[in-house]
């Protein structure tokens, strides 16, 4: 990872921790603040609340990109061998798909779990 990427990582988590105190907000929570005439310091359950949701959808794009990238090194490395001894290509295949289900599998599960962290917050 470059610097320079690496510091726009950075900067966008920044930005994104910055804004979840308004995305915690629902309307009623808004209207009862806007009546008020001080503005009162927002309850900690619903920050945790709101970063709870945010790491899970975090951890749910982060499987889904690590599950991609696990599947396109199976199959690039099966590519490369078939290239390189065709002659076991179909001996070659059926493993690569066996393998790259497995991660499928590990990256719906991980996906699913986030999902689920969402719903039952």
């Amino acid at each position: 990872m470059s610097t320079k990427s690496g510091m726009a990582l950075v900067a966008a988590a920044v930005l994104l921790l910055a804004a979840v105190p308004l995305w915690a907000q629902t309307g009623a929570e808004s209207a009862a603040k806007a009546a008020a005439e001080t503005p009162k310091v927002q309850e900690p359950a619903s920050m945790a609340k709101a970063m709870a949701i945010l790491g899970a959808c975090l951890g749910a794009g982060l499987s889904a990109v690590g599950g991609g990238y696990g599947i396109a090194r199976i199959g690039s490395s099966c590519i490369e061998s078939i290239a390189r001894q065709p002659e076991a290509g179909g001996a070659m295949f059926a493993p690569m798909v066996v393998a790259a289900a497995m991660v499928e599998g590990g990256m719906l599960l991980a996906i699913v779990v986030c999902i689920l962290g969402v719903l039952f917050i």
